[in-house]
């Protein structure tokens, strides 16, 4: 193997000092031109990368983030990585995944990591602060954390979110205009607060178009395929089930069209389906899922800026950062038995 390249071989090719070096390659601004320019000419010739532990020990700095997610099988959650290790990896920080699958347990020892310096910042997927009794009270007030897309009310947490409500009554307004009246939902799990929002959004549409929502037609979920299967079973075991349906997320759309075809239903010939998220299945699926398209990189991307704020020490902003949406109109929508 070649010998690393250190400092002092930089120093010695332009005949400065290391100190010289060190104060370049730190981005210090005591470096003028043209020495600076040249420093890093031969230091990218040379392949020089810092030395990440020594870096660590004089700033006591990990230069790692944990995203913290509830199920990392969800392709949504790995699409918005993506966009948190673009940004980090820009600032020199690495990017850690923590699986909680709502364990309490796994939730805190999470924020042991951050609270023990095993990371810099969390960005906070999961919607809430870690459950273990008593846990939550002991956490310190100034933890750098930002949470995406869920909602921690209450926390003092800046947030980057998008419009769930607006988005679900976009979803379901589409499916009125195609003049569908019997529209059942199927949300994910309640009361987490994107799930109700999301349910919000579809009684708003509803509620505005003058349509009831019978009884049987708000089917709780889990955000999990089969989840959708049995929501969707449920919903075809009423006397008059729905012509349409709004899942709050993908997978669960993908579940209940599924458990239609297994009921010898066509989409959208007989039932139309509507998802939310706009993961990369959306579109090769067959038929292309209608869907609320989120900026899943762009959040991770966002979400990374505003933690690397916090950390450098500038002031967060006081409200969230809200991120657009798109209802993406594809193949699973269709008038009513058309």
């Amino acid at each position: 193997m070649n010998q690393r390249t250190r400092i002092k071989d930089i120093a010695e090719r332009l005949g400065v000092s290391p100190a010289t070096v060190s104060r370049a390659l730190s981005d210090t601004g005591l470096v003028a031109e043209p020495t600076l320019s040249r420093i890093r000419e031969v230091a990218s010739e040379l392949d020089y990368r810092p030395n990440v532990s020594a870096r660590n020990l004089r700033t006591r700095r990990s230069m790692a983030v944990l995203m913290v997610v509830r199920d990392v099988g969800n392709p949504f959650y790995l699409e918005v990585m993506k966009g948190v290790e673009a940004a980090a990896r820009e600032a020199g920080y690495s990017v850690l995944m923590g699986n909680t699958e709502d364990d309490p347990d796994r939730e805190a020892g999470y924020f042991d990591m951050l609270n023990d310096g095993h990371a810099d910042g969390m960005i906070l997927m999961t919607g809430a602060l870690p459950s273990k009794p008593g846990y939550a009270d002991r956490l310190p007030g100034d933890l750098p954390v930002v949470v995406a897309l869920e909602v921690v009310e209450g926390s003092g947490l800046p947030h980057v979110q998008i419009d769930n409500a607006g988005a679900a009554a976009e979803a379901v307004r589409h499916l009125i205009a195609l003049g569908h009246r019997r529209i059942a939902h199927i949300s994910g799990p309640l009361p987490q607060i994107m799930s109700a929002r999301r349910r919000d959004g579809y009684r708003r549409a509803m509620a505005a178009a003058g349509l009831p929502v019978p009884e049987g037609y708000e089917q709780r979920g889990d955000y999990l395929l089969r989840g959708g299967q049995e929501a969707c079973r449920r919903l075809f075991s009423l006397s008059e089930p729905p012509t349409a349906i709004f899942a709050a997320n993908d997978e669960m759309a993908f579940g209940a069209i599924h458990e239609l075809r297994r009921l010898g239903k066509e989409v959208p010939g007989d039932v139309s389906v509507v998802g939310f998220d706009d993961i990369y299945l959306s579109e090769a699926f067959y038929p292309p899922l209608t869907t609320v398209s989120q900026p899943r990189a762009e959040i991770g991307r966002a979400a990374m800026t505003l933690l690397l704020g916090i950390l450098s020490g500038t002031d967060e902003p006081a409200g969230p950062v809200l991120m657009p949406t798109t209802l993406k109109i594809r193949e699973t929508t269709a008038a009513p038995g058309g």
